[in-house]
């Protein structure tokens, strides 16, 4: 066996496998590096447009929840606007409800005081009759008015 005939063969057949590596393994091998270089490449753009519409999604959220607030705060300020309307307005009807039934009882208070005005004026005047009448009995003297009367007649 000669050292430089097996080196030869070795180189031949080194050669052969370098040739079949190039021609048949190689290009498959470099078609799937290149195919994961571009799906690499793909995601890691897809990654960066899903930042950006996550930062653009992000302010369009902070966008409608500021807008969301500050549409709550002008619903409670109106509902608080409304609230203190409806108070005002039961307190005037109840103040005007107060003054009609006040009024109605005044009213009422004068109908009773004329009807007791009227009451003690006839009483009053049935008391000056009876008392009248008591006096006029005492201090009538049939004698006296008889004497009278005659004297009137015989003047006529």
């Amino acid at each position: 066996m000669n050292i430089n005939a097996t080196l030869f063969g070795q180189a031949i057949t080194f050669a052969i496998l370098i040739w079949f590596t190039m021609k048949f393994v190689w290009p498959p091998v470099v078609a799937a590096l290149d195919d994961r270089s571009k799906k690499i490449a793909e995601g890691l753009e897809a990654a960066e447009r899903g930042r950006q519409d996550f930062a653009k999604a992000e302010l369009r959220s902070q966008d409608a929840l500021n807008e969301a607030k500050s549409r709550a705060a002008e619903i409670i300020a109106l509902s608080e606007k409304q609230a203190q309307a409806i108070v005002q307005q039961a307190h005037d009807a109840a103040v005007i409800e107060a003054n009609r039934v006040k009024a109605q009882a005044q009213a009422e208070v004068e109908q009773e005081v004329m009807r007791a005005r009227d009451s003690l004026r006839d009483r009053v005047a049935d008391l000056a009759v009876s008392g009248a009448e008591k006096i006029l009995r005492r201090e009538i003297n049939a004698q006296a008015h008889a004497d009278l009367l005659t004297a009137i007649q015989a003047e006529l």
